[in-house]
């Protein structure tokens, strides 16, 4: 019923982000050293990896199995109900809003924005930089594996050729 399909979009919402924050923590233990425009430049970079690594990938439900190959061509995930919701949406947001208000008036919210606004001097306070740098990263990738997910949900058919640069 209709119980039984928002619990499966709130675990494949949940799924999503669970994987957006683990691939940002792999992803942010080398790209945290560097700064300004050649972090943003570094993450965009992966981002267009991984796509085109999920472009090889071809997954498909037939019943109950699901099939994975990579040389099958770039189909993406077909077979796919459309599970999104103006309501799931609404939550989503709602949930965001949550969290980044509750962060921002943290000590873990004024710190992050003490380095922001000045690395040097948040490090000469006796801030873990690194700490704080991750916290976000993993925050801002779980955010967006959420919205992904739920982006992704709204279609019957999930192909990285919907997860472009101009997208992201």
């Amino acid at each position: 019923g209709v119980a039984n399909e928002t619990l499966c979009l709130l675990l494949a919402i949940l799924t999503g982000g669970a994987a957006a924050g683990i691939a940002g923590v792999v992803i942010g233990i080398p790209v945290l050293r560097l700064r300004g425009d050649y972090l943003a430049i570094v993450t965009l970079g992966f981002g267009e990896i991984i796509r085109n690594v999920i472009n090889c990938l071809y997954i498909s439900l037939d019943g109950q199995r699901l099939h994975i190959a990579f040389n099958n061509g770039p189909a993406g995930a077909t077979g796919v109900n459309k599970m999104a919701t103006f309501g799931m949406g609404f939550a989503l947001t709602l949930f965001t809003l949550f969290v980044v208000l509750n962060l921002i008036d943290s000590r873990s919210g004024r710190a992050i924005m003490a380095i922001r606004d000045n690395r040097i001097a948040a490090e000469a306070m006796g801030l873990n930089v690194t700490k704080y740098k991750m916290m976000a990263f993993v925050t801002s990738a779980v955010l967006a594996g959420m919205a992904g997910a739920l982006y992704g949900l709204n279609f019957s058919t999930v192909a990285a050729s919907k997860f472009k640069f101009d997208t992201s």
